[in-house]
């Protein structure tokens, strides 16, 4: 019997604040970060499991306390019974009273679960030898329905009416994985759009992209109107009409100052507008849909859990689902998140605007496209082009398109150098 010997955890953080990268309405200096971890057996193979959660740096010290907190709970666990069935896995850690009462399925506790039953689905994809879209994508519609717990989505989803969904997916199967790993899969660049960005750096990046082949770009918005106006008439001149390009207000509004800035920006014809509001304001969001339409909105980066999502398909507040791969309680509630999209009939593009996450989340869609929805139709993955050179597996985006990705696991796991060379105690001694 192979146990969890260890659950190793690193605050990594990398200075992307002296260069702006990332920076917004909301984060004018963010460090972008992992709370890490990598869990380790005793089953004599090598394979370790490795998860995080992204941060934007301050406050990774107390996502970083909480995935340490999570370790004993996996410590002495047998292996192969916890990936065996990891719908019970995931049931068993979400589920937990005392670590449930932190949340419930909410805040960074919920998060460090995600973490771990990431890791766990890293050296399960490990162990079989296959990239994890590729073994999610080889399972029955019986096993994938099995991932998720149904707790509070029946009024919205069933499970006899996920695995109709699934069923319905099933023909064609190998010609989606063919065409993924022939084709890829469409990605959009933020790379152009950070706010502390000058215009001249904006006109560069934008031609950039288009010469890279993008169809989409996206612009952080929301801290001054003039400037927003500007900064989308110097894009929109730089992409031609041809190229799509969406803002980014993150979170930034009240519902009224949403619509009327967006109907200030709508002349640049917006792809969409993405988290105008509060996260948790499933009827803002509602509001705010009606009024900006036709102008899509998006949001998920920040949904905390398969809740959340469900009510925004019900209120009809969304036309574009963000997943993220770290910020809800790993693979089983994404798994989740997506058959509500199909269900409701929403594109998923999900977001992947932070250290590590276009490692992850190419895997979910790519799953979905496979498995869920059957369709890559007016779907891309966010694409931003920094620090991928930390992972041992990084993104391969050509002529704007994911490459779909070979080797075993996640895609999660670090260069230990890298690991090494950014640990927060290691930079502050």
């Amino acid at each position: 019997m192979a146990v969890i010997t260890a659950v190793d955890t690193v605050d990594i953080r990398f200075p992307t604040s002296v260069s702006l990268d990332g920076s917004d309405a909301m984060n004018p200096d963010p460090d972008y970060s992992a709370a890490y971890l990598v869990m380790r057996t005793d089953a004599g193979d090598g394979l370790e499991g490795h998860g995080f959660v992204f941060t934007i740096g301050r406050g990774n010290d107390v996502q970083t306390a909480a995935l340490q907190a999570l370790a004993p709970y996996l410590i002495g666990e047998d292996v192969d019974t916890l990936l065996a069935d990891m719908g019970a896995t995931s049931q068993r850690l979400v589920g937990d009273s005392q670590l449930r009462w932190l949340g419930p399925e909410k805040g960074v506790m919920h998060m460090a679960i995600g973490a771990g039953l990431n890791a766990l689905w890293d050296l399960r994809a490990k162990r079989a030898g296959q990239p994890l879209w590729l073994h999610l994508a080889t399972l029955s519609p019986e096993e994938i329905v099995s991932l998720v717990d149904f707790r509070y989505l029946t009024d919205a989803l069933t499970p006899d009416e996920a695995l109709q969904i699934l069923r319905a997916a099933e023909p064609g199967r190998a010609e989606r994985i063919a065409r993924l790993r022939d084709e890829g899969y469409p990605a959009y660049t933020t790379t152009p759009g950070w706010l502390g960005y000058s215009d001249e750096k904006l006109a560069r990046l934008c031609r950039e992209a288009v010469d890279d082949g993008f169809g989409q770009i996206k612009l952080k918005v929301g801290a001054n109107l003039d400037d927003d106006i500007r900064r989308l008439r110097i894009a929109r001149e730089s992409v031609g009409g041809q190229i799509g390009i969406a803002i980014d207000a993150n979170q930034r509004w009240d519902v009224p100052d949403a619509i009327a800035w967006v109907a200030a920006l709508a002349e640049f014809d917006l792809a969409w507008v993405e988290e105008p509001t509060s996260p948790d304001d499933v009827l803002g969001h509602a509001a705010i849909a009606r009024g900006v339409a036709p102008v899509p909105v998006a949001t998920g980066e920040h949904a905390q859990n398969r809740v959340i999502f469900k009510q925004l398909l019900q209120a009809e507040a969304i036309s574009v689902m963000q997943i993220d791969a770290t910020r809800v309680g790993g693979v089983n509630e994404n798994v989740a998140n997506l058959l509500l999209a199909a269900k409701f009939g929403v594109r998923v593009c999900p977001h992947a605007g932070g250290v590590g996450l276009c490692e992850t989340v190419q895997h979910l869609a790519m799953f979905d496209f496979v498995s869920v929805s059957a369709t890559i139709d007016d779907r891309c993955i966010e694409y931003v082009d920094h620090l991928h050179e930390h992972f041992v597996t990084p993104t391969v985006v050509e002529r704007g398109r994911y490459r779909a990705p070979e080797a075993p696991g996640t895609g999660a796991e670090m260069l230990s150098a890298s690991m090494a060379g950014y640990a927060w105690r290691a930079a502050a001694a």
